[in-house]
């Protein structure tokens, strides 16, 4: 049975892939290898995974300018994760998340998403319509 979390509308098209959460914040410029698609910060709770094509489930954004022109980057050489979800993101990183053409929502109104998503489980998320689709739990 589909589980809907309604958030904040949200940037970038709809769509579908396989949640990676940390109750964790994120900085694109220090919390990753961008050259090898993981998290580096050796104290970050995701380090050593893989964060392209995933969706990104994490608590807030780090940083600023850098952090918003790297999600570009990361995008135009496939490197990207397939969206990020925020319990709360800033204005910069919302601007960089559409300038990279990235799926981005934040605002739950169940509160911190990285306790409602779980890693491992399906999500469709729908930015203009502000909601977030637990499709296939994972068990």
């Amino acid at each position: 049975m589909p589980i809907i979390l309604k958030c904040h509308k949200g940037i970038g098209p709809a769509v579908t892939g396989t949640a990676l959460v940390a109750a964790d914040n994120f900085s694109a410029r220090y919390d990753l290898d961008r050259l090898k698609g993981v998290f580096s910060r050796p104290a970050h709770k995701l380090v050593g995974k893989s964060y392209v094509g995933a969706i990104l489930v994490l608590q807030t954004a780090k940083g600023g300018v850098a952090s918003a022109w790297m999600l570009r980057e990361m995008t135009s050489r496939n490197m990207a994760p397939k969206a990020i979800i925020f319990d709360r993101t800033n204005t910069i990183l919302a601007q960089g998340a559409a300038f990279a053409e990235l799926t981005m929502v934040d605002r739950f109104e169940l509160g911190d998403p990285t306790a409602l998503i779980r890693t491992g489980d399906e999500l469709h998320i729908e930015p203009a319509e502000g909601r977030v689709t637990i499709v296939n739990r994972d068990a």
